[in-house]
């Protein structure tokens, strides 16, 4: 029995754009020839949200405090972890989000481009969150802003 193959709910990944919400981001340190950086600036820039950088070294980024974990970030309304971690490590993160889902109040787990578990996904979604996987928001806004949605 072959693994399904995830399909992106376009609904879902229209709602998680449109809402000012924080994003966590895993990954991101104060490198900018990195891609968590850039497409991190960019959310921040361009359309407002407010951020949280996860990363070992809890680096400061786009001014917003670093926490070296989920764990660690304090009790508060999120809304998505947005991981730019390699896959072989991105389940240990979606563990993580799940185990705090409810103290930190996430609704969804976005996984980059190139960032695949199948498994992962699958418990997330058996959680409730919802699962975007293999794509990144800057490449997603296009869509959503033709298809008319302003935030």
């Amino acid at each position: 029995m072959g693994a399904l193959r995830h399909q992106n709910d376009p609904d879902l990944i229209r709602e998680l754009l449109m809402d000012p919400g924080i994003w966590v981001v895993v990954g991101l340190s104060d490198n900018p020839a990195r891609a968590a950086w850039s497409v991190s600036r960019w959310m921040t820039v361009e359309l407002g949200t407010p951020i949280i950088p996860v990363h070992p070294k809890a680096e400061t980024v786009h001014g917003a405090r670093g926490y070296a974990s989920l764990a660690d970030i304090p009790d508060q309304d999120l809304k998505v972890v947005d991981c730019f971690v390699n896959s072989s490590r991105v389940g240990a993160v979606v563990d993580q989000a799940i185990e705090h889902k409810d103290r930190l109040q996430l609704d969804a787990i976005w996984m980059q481009v190139g960032v695949v578990d199948t498994a992962a996904a699958e418990r997330a979604r058996r959680a409730g969150l919802g699962v975007v996987m293999d794509t990144c928001p800057k490449i997603e806004w296009p869509k959503v802003r033709r298809d008319g949605m302003q935030r």
